[in-house]
């Protein structure tokens, strides 16, 4: 388990994703994740990408009930009917916007860079940018988007770097001052 953490921190975990369907397979794993531990989502990744057919929006948007029943009986997956539907949905929606303008609306909402944060407490559940992305996507008709869900996309796909200050990888990213430890 501690491997398959540090392999995603070292080698994804914010780094910039600027891809609209790669944006929408993080979109579609956090909202897949709401309520679960994130350990859980990275042992399915691979089973997710082959029963979302490589997360293409395009192929997605195109599922009908039959789809439904075979992802409700795959066990490699989160069979969450309302999170199936959902992803299903947030395909279509992204096949509306585009790609390219659903990567150009996420990365609106991504925030000035901040100081790095000094200790875990000092990363927050969700900020108001993830709020306002959160309150946008819910009303282009996205679901499982809630402002937490949002702010670990926003981590997950580098429009925020939560990188400790002691944590190597912060010192491949941009330069800012540290919180204060007062």
């Amino acid at each position: 388990m501690r491997e398959l953490y540090v392999r995603y921190h070292d080698e994804e975990w914010g780094q910039e994703v600027k891809d609209g369907a790669a944006l929408y397979e993080r979109f579609c794993l956090e909202a897949f994740q709401a309520g679960l531990s994130w350990i859980t989502i990275l042992r399915k990744r691979e089973a997710f990408r082959a029963a979302f057919r490589g997360f293409d929006p395009a192929v997605v948007a195109s599922f009908a009930e039959p789809d439904v029943a075979r992802l409700m009986g795959d066990a490699g997956i989160v069979r969450s009917r309302p999170k199936i539907l959902a992803a299903i949905k947030a395909a279509a929606l992204v096949l509306d916007i585009g790609e390219d303008g659903f990567a150009e609306l996420l990365w609106s909402f991504a925030p000035e860079p901040r100081p790095r944060p000094v200790r875990p407490g000092d990363v927050p559940a969700q900020t108001p940018e993830s709020a306002a992305l959160a309150k946008e996507l819910r009303r282009r008709g996205f679901s499982f988007c809630g402002p937490t869900t949002c702010y670990a996309m926003m981590q997950a796909v580098g429009m925020v770097d939560d990188h400790l200050v002691s944590c190597w990888a912060a010192q491949r990213g941009r330069i800012v001052p540290q919180l204060s430890t007062n």
